[in-house]
């Protein structure tokens, strides 16, 4: 069974960093491209960010050459590192697979705000 843990939210000004991380277990993250998601209220989940088994990344637009996803091979993580936050980055971030969406865990919430 797949389980996924975020974690690494909280609430930071405009223009601070976060890192988020999720715990996966029941698959490898060097054998299964991985993504991170977001939902904001009112707003349906979005794909932020996704990495290939080689490697490759890439981001929706909004967060392009500020958001950075890596995995962590040995402790089978996913981290999302987060610069320049901006308010409309505020919002429930969840990891899942980039194409089998297996149950989603709690998410982490995020906040950017003055």
């Amino acid at each position: 069974q797949v389980q996924l843990v975020e974690s690494g939210g909280g609430t930071v000004q405009p223009g601070g960093s976060l890192r988020l991380s999720c715990a996966v277990s029941g698959i490898s993250v060097r054998w299964n491209p991985m993504a991170w998601y977001r939902q904001a209220p009112g707003n349906e989940r979005e794909l932020v960010a996704s990495i290939t088994l080689s490697g490759d990344t890439n981001y929706v637009d909004s967060v392009k050459e500020r958001f950075t996803i890596s995995t962590d091979n040995t402790k089978n993580t996913v981290s999302l590192q987060m610069n320049s936050l901006k308010p409309e980055d505020t919002a429930v971030y969840y990891c899942n697979h980039l194409a089998i969406y297996y149950r989603w865990g709690q998410g982490t919430q995020v906040t950017v705000s003055s």
